[in-house]
């Protein structure tokens, strides 16, 4: 697995409005063992119609689009192609919301801005039921810089949670309120979702019961397991126990040395 850097961590990289069936459509075609050209004219055909303009800026945002979406499951970096084998498996194998959680995972990995605006939805889910647009927003420039970039790429990250329904409309513009949780039972599922999870953590580490429950998983309810549980699931993972209680995990080399530190 190759050495992070901690920039990305810094960057947005997402500024897009990601569909959950455009996600899944890349998905497919990958697990058909498209080629890269093969499926970007299957995207733009398959995208078309939600761009309906000739405008060369709109046939630019398709393109920024496809090139997010091609990223998530085509073109992984290098060190998520373990991580990214994994989930074509899931999603291969699988049905229902499982493939929802298998998308969460690698868009998160794959570009921490969205686990950064998942951690404040989650945050707000919890504190007052509900999440104001404008509060996020500023969270979120408070994080990455005061830049009108974050607040739209905030806004459009927003969008997609509304598209994948794990955020509802109010009818009161910029608020939305809480869908219900997906249940994730599977260890094998659960083990791959925190190894996701810890691709979008500066550090690439935490403690196990943080990890679950961090406000970046907000649509999901992950049943309490310990580390001996799905630690086998994962060559990528291993967990230390601190005490009689804490367990906390973090990602490992192919080579079995730790990557905390790099981010």
């Amino acid at each position: 697995m190759s050495t992070r850097v901690s920039s990305r961590f810094s960057q947005i990289g997402l500024d897009r409005l990601v569909r959950l069936r455009w996600l899944e459509r890349t998905a497919t075609l990958a697990i058909a063992g498209n080629s890269g050209a093969e499926t970007k004219s299957s995207l733009q055909d398959n995208l078309r119609n939600s761009f309906p303009s000739s405008d060369v800026s709109v046939r630019g945002s398709i393109n920024k689009t496809i090139t997010i979406l091609m990223k998530v499951w085509l073109r992984p970096p290098g060190y998520l192609r373990a991580l990214h084998l994994a989930g074509l498996n899931f999603l291969a194998l699988s049905k229902g919301s499982n493939h929802l959680a298998v998308h969460w995972g690698m868009v998160m990995a794959v570009y921490p801005f969205w686990a950064g605006v998942a951690t404040q939805v989650g945050r707000l889910l919890k504190l007052q039921g509900r999440v104001v647009a404008a509060q996020v927003q500023r969270r979120l420039r408070e994080q990455y810089g005061e830049r009108e970039t974050v607040s739209r790429a905030a806004r459009r990250v927003l969008r997609s949670y509304v598209d994948w329904n794990v955020l509802k409309e109010t009818g009161v513009k910029g608020i939305y309120g809480p869908a219900p949780a997906y249940i994730i039972e599977d260890s094998k599922l659960i083990a791959w979702l925190i190894e996701a999870s810890l691709h979008a953590r500066s550090g690439g580490s935490g403690p196990l019961k943080e990890v679950i429950g961090s406000p970046s998983l907000f649509p999901f309810h992950i049943r309490p397991v310990h580390g001996e549980e799905f630690s086998a699931e994962s060559g990528n993972l291993q967990v230390v126990r601190h005490g009689l209680e804490e367990e906390f995990v973090m990602l490992v080399a192919s080579s079995g040395s730790t990557i905390s530190g790099v981010g």
